[in-house]
C-alpha cells in the first residue's frame, strides 16, 4: 500500500472499496500547476485595487503577504513530503487535531474551491461572450466547463499536460511583462525616457495613506496567494511524491514572489498609483505605455487563460479532496468510484455540477444569495491556513522523530518550529482583526463563521448517524 492510501484510506468504510489514484504527475507538472494556481485574477485583475488602497506601498503589504505564505506553505510542505495524501492537509488535520478537523477542513476547501471556479468560468465566459457578441454567455460557460470535464475525466497525465502549458503561458506573460516594463522605466522604448522614482515617491509619498492604506491592501493581497496548496493535493498522484513536492514547493513560493513584487514595483514605478487606468486594469495600463498596439486585448486573452487555468486546477483539488473524504467515511462512498485511467470520475462530475451551480447563481442572485456564498468563501483561506499551521505545530516533531528512526531525512523541513508556528497564527490573528475594521471584510468573517459552524454541525450529525447504522449492523 503506498503511503498515500494509508493516509487516505485509514477510516475507510469496508463498502468503499478498494479504488485508488494513479501516478502520473511529474515534478515539472506540479511545478507549473503551483503557479497557475496562485498567478490568477488576483495578480492580474485585483492588484490593481491593492494599489489604490495602498500607494507605492502595496509592496509593503505583498511581502508581508508573501513571507505569510511561504511560512505556510514551508509547513505543509513538510507534511506532505512525508505523508504524500490527497486529503493533504485535511488528512494531516485529522490525525493532529481529530476527525472533527479534518472534516472542517476537506469540507471548507471544497466549498471555497466551488465557488470560486463558479465565479471564473462566470467571469472568463463574459470576457470571451464579449468579443462575439453573438453568442450567449452560457454557452461559452457550457462549452468551457464540458471541455475541462473531459481533461479531467481523461487522466491526471493529460490533466497534468493542460495544466502545465496552461501555466506556461501566464508565467511567459509575466515574464514578458517584467522585460517590456523594465525597457520602459530605463527609458529604453521607442519614445520613453527613465521614470526615475517620480511616481513612486510621488503625490502623497512612497505610503500616501499611511499604515492604515497598508493595512487594506493587505486584506486585498492576503488571498492572492491561495491557490499554492493544490500542489500538495497533487503530490499523491505524483511519480515520486517525496521529492516532487519538495521540489516544487521549494521553486513555487520564490517564483511567486519575485512575479508579484516585481510586477507591483513596476506598476507602481512608471505610473501614478492613483491613475483610474491602474486601478481598472494595471497589465494592459502599463503596456499601453509601451505602444504596443493591441495591448488591452492580448492582457484579456492573458486573463482568459489565468481564469480558465484556475478553473482546470480547481475542479481536479475538489474532486481529489472529496474522494479524500469519501475514503475516509467523511463523504458519500459512491465519490470513491475510480475510472480505468485511475480518475475519481464521480467526485470530478459531482465538482463540475456544483461549479454549474455556482454559475447559475452567479447570473440569477448576483446581489443576495451568491453574495453571502462568496462572503462565506473570503475568509475560509484564513480558517485553512490557520489548521495547516496548527497541525504542522503537532506533527512536526513526530515527523521528524519517525525520520530519525527510520535513517531517512525528511525531504524539506519547517523553518524555525515551533517558533514561526506561533508567528503565523499571531499573524493570521492580526489579519482578522484588521478585517474586523473594514464592513466588506467583517461581513466575510461573519459569513465564514457560519459556514464553519453549519460544517461543524454537519460532521456531528454524520458521525452520529455512522453509528447509528454500525449499530444496526452488529
Amino acid at each position: 500500500m503506498t503511503s498515500q492510501d494509508a493516509s487516505d484510506s485509514s477510516a475507510v468504510p469496508a463498502e468503499a472499496g478498494p479504488e485508488e489514484l494513479g501516478h502520473g504527475l511529474r515534478t515539472r507538472h506540479l511545478t507549473m500547476m503551483g503557479l497557475g494556481s496562485a498567478i490568477g485574477a488576483g495578480l492580474f485583475l485585483g492588484s490593481g485595487v491593492g494599489i489604490a488602497a495602498a500607494g507605492p506601498a502595496i509592496l509593503v503589504s505583498y511581502a508581508l503577504a508573501g513571507v505569510l505564505v511561504i511560512l505556510v506553505m514551508r509547513m505543509l510542505a513538510e507534511m506532505a513530503s512525508a505523508r504524500p495524501a490527497s486529503g493533504s492537509f485535511s488528512v494531516y488535520a485529522e490525525e493532529a487535531l481529530g476527525p472533527w478537523a479534518g472534516f472542517l477542513l476537506g469540507w471548507l476547501y471544497w466549498f471555497m474551491l466551488v465557488m470560486v471556479l463558479g465565479a471564473e468560468i462566470t467571469g472568463a465566459s463574459a470576457i470571451v461572450s464579449g468579443w462575439a457578441p453573438g453568442i450567449p454567455q452560457w454557452v461559452v460557460a457550457l462549452v468551457v466547463v464540458s471541455l475541462f470535464a473531459v481533461i479531467n475525466l481523461w487522466g491526471v497525465r493529460q490533466f497534468g499536460e493542460f495544466e502545465f502549458w496552461f501555466a506556461f503561458i501566464k508565467v511567459a506573460a509575466i515574464i514578458a511583462f517584467l522585460v517590456i516594463g523594465v525597457l520602459l522605466a530605463l527609458g529604453l522604448l521607442p519614445g520613453t525616457d527613465p521614470v526615475g522614482t517620480s511616481y513612486l515617491l510621488g503625490e502623497g509619498g512612497f505610503a500616501p495613506n499611511g499604515l492604515a492604506g497598508v493595512a487594506a491592501g493587505l486584506l486585498v493581497v492576503a488571498f492572492a496567494f491561495g491557490g499554492i496548496e493544490i500542489v500538495t493535493i497533487a503530490s499523491a498522484e505524483a511519480e515520486d511524491p517525496q521529492l516532487a513536492v519538495a521540489r516544487s514547493t521549494k521553486s513555487i513560493v520564490w517564483r511567486i514572489l519575485f512575479f508579484y513584487l516585481g510586477s507591483i514595483a513596476l506598476m507602481v514605478l512608471v505610473m501614478p498609483w492613483n491613475s483610474p487606468e491602474l486601478e481598472a486594469g494595471p497589465f494592459a495600463a502599463v503596456l499601453d505605455l509601451s505602444g504596443l498596439p493591441a495591448a488591452a486585448t492580448m492582457m484579456e486573452v492573458v486573463v482568459v487563460l489565468a481564469l480558465l487555468s484556475a478553473f482546470n486546477a480547481q475542479v481536479y483539488g475538489t474532486s481529489r479532496m472529496a474522494y479524500s473524504l469519501a475514503r475516509r467515511g467523511d463523504g458519500p462512498a459512491a465519490l470513491t468510484k475510480v475510472s480505468r485511467s485511475n480518475v475519481p470520475w464521480v467526485s470530478v462530475l459531482v465538482s463540475i455540477f456544483f461549479g454549474f451551480v455556482a454559475v447559475l447563481l452567479n447570473w440569477l442572485l448576483p446581489d443576495s444569495l451568491l453574495g453571502i456564498l462568496l462572503n462565506a468563501v473570503g475568509a475560509a483561506l484564513l480558517v485553512v491556513w490557520a489548521l495547516i499551521v496548527v497541525a504542522q505545530l503537532r506533527l512536526g516533531p513526530r515527523l521528524a522523530t519517525e525520520a530519525r528512526e527510520s535513517g531517512q531525512p525528511l525531504a524539506i523541513r519547517s523553518w524555525w518550529h515551533p517558533w514561526s508556528n506561533w508567528a503565523v497564527l499571531v499573524a493570521l490573528g492580526a489579519l482578522v482583526v484588521l478585517m474586523f475594521t473594514d464592513t466588506d471584510a467583517r461581513n466575510q468573517l461573519i459569513s465564514t463563521t457560519g459556514l464553519v459552524a453549519v460544517i461543524l454541525l454537519l460532521h456531528v450529525l454524520t458521525r452520529k448517524a455512522r453509528t447509528a447504522r454500525r449499530r444496526v449492523t452488529s
